[in-house]
């Protein structure tokens, strides 16, 4: 039995009495089974055959945003769900990618063939919310039960190259086991370099949600490896190692685990790479700043180190970044590592306040033009010296700091 929130049933009510039959599809239904909760739910709607009166129809109960008009979609965030009214539909392929299909709406669909178009059978499911009872044409739940991962129609399945990364994700997420045949289809696309069709942005969405979501990635790039695929590298280990880590921030963790797949590379290769998923500078930035100094690293962990050199080294990066991955690399590879040096390390930049983040200047340039300078090149000059006196303990105090910069002023303006 499926049990959907009691908060939609003013809506289910009112498309009942229009004579439409909602039948709630896809991930709800799915999640709902194996005990997952989930506030995204797509309903599919019989009897009725255009946008324009569904809108209507569920105006009262919030903004209808139908962004996807030409696939039949409209979208509704009501009392903290985001629900998805869908019409059912007819996928045609008319060229190569994810997005080359023609969408024909037609309402007088039957569930089963509304449902063909789909990707695997345990998305097949539906809940027929008037009979309230389940909808399972593709013995979906079966495989559910069984932990199978299969392919509705492997005629159709072929179509999206998105499905090959798909089959992966679903796989590790749910620990299910790819039927042969799903196998031998997914290798069978990556060989005929389907991939190869899909717009980077689309692969790299899929290889986020692998990394973040899954325990253990590497899972996930073996079968990759095992379809043929070249988004794998042999720093898989580093990466399970990584997605231990407890934080919150996704992106965090997308650096990390982005730098941790490349952690040995030249800056080159990791550029080569990463560019196959993504040209986010900002993103990359982090990643290669891991990657050039965890190359160095040895000489950081060394048994003395300055205050000053923390300072510098929390200019360049994130420090307790560069502790998550140094860690994840020196305990996956079983490398001799000083942890009690690695504690002291991140013990005093938490001391210092410059554990994330980089000591704050006690200077600025309003400061410099207080001593009538006028904004020029020389800025750069005085608050890069000023900022070196300060983390090399010359100035400590914001009083400090204008005396400091008083006289370097007066020394600078006599060369």
């Amino acid at each position: 039995m499926i049990t959907y929130p009691k908060k939609l049933e003013p809506i289910f009510s009112k498309l009942i009495s229009y004579g439409i039959k909602p039948i709630i599809v896809g991930g709800f239904i799915r999640d709902s089974i194996l005990n997952i909760t989930v506030n995204d739910i797509d309903i599919e709607l019989y009897g009725i055959s255009s946008l324009a009166e569904l809108e209507n129809i569920l105006k009262e109960f919030g903004s209808v945003n139908s962004v996807g008009k030409s696939f039949g979609v409209c979208k509704l965030s009501y009392m903290g769900y985001e629900l998805d009214f869908t019409l059912p539909r007819i996928d045609n392929k008319t060229t190569s990618g994810h997005r080359g299909f023609s969408i024909k709406i037609d309402s007088n669909l039957d569930f089963k063939t509304a449902a063909s178009r789909r990707d695997f059978t345990i998305n097949t499911i539906g809940y027929n919310v008037v009979e309230r009872k389940i909808v399972d044409p593709f013995n979906g739940t079966q495989d559910l039960s069984d932990k199978i991962l299969r392919a509705v129609n492997p005629e159709t399945f072929i179509e999206d190259p998105l499905r090959v990364l798909r089959a992966v994700r679903f796989s590790v997420v749910y620990d299910f086991k790819i039927d042969n045949e799903l196998y031998l289809l997914c290798r069978q696309m990556v060989k005929n370099r389907v991939l190869e069709e899909l717009p980077k942005e689309r692969i790299f969405e899929e290889i986020k949600k692998i990394l973040l979501i899954c325990q253990k990635p590497s899972i996930a790039f073996e079968l990759l490896k095992s379809f043929g695929s070249d988004i794998f590298t042999d720093n898989l280990l580093v990466v399970d190692e990584i997605s231990k880590q407890l934080t919150n921030q996704d992106q965090t963790k997308l650096v990390l685990m982005l730098a941790g797949l490349c952690y040995d590379f030249t800056k080159e290769r990791a550029e080569h790479f990463l560019w196959k998923f993504t040209n986010e500078k900002e993103l990359l930035k982090r990643v290669f700043v891991l990657i050039e100094l965890h190359g160095k690293i040895e000489k950081i962990y060394a048994k003395e180190f300055s205050d000053y050199a923390l300072y510098k080294l929390a200019t360049k990066v994130n420090i307790s970044e560069l502790l998550i991955l140094s860690r994840a690399v020196y305990f996956s590879k079983n490398y001799s590592f000083d942890y009690d040096i690695a504690d002291a390390i991140e013990k005093r930049a938490r001391e210092l306040n410059i554990l994330t983040k980089k000591l704050p200047p006690l200077l600025s340039g309003k400061d410099i033009l207080t001593f009538g300078i006028i904004p020029s090149p020389e800025f750069t000059i005085i608050l890069s010296s000023a900022y070196e006196a300060q983390i090399s303990g010359k100035i400590m105090d914001r009083v400090q700091a204008i005396s400091w910069l008083e006289g370097f002023i007066k020394f600078y303006k006599k060369l």
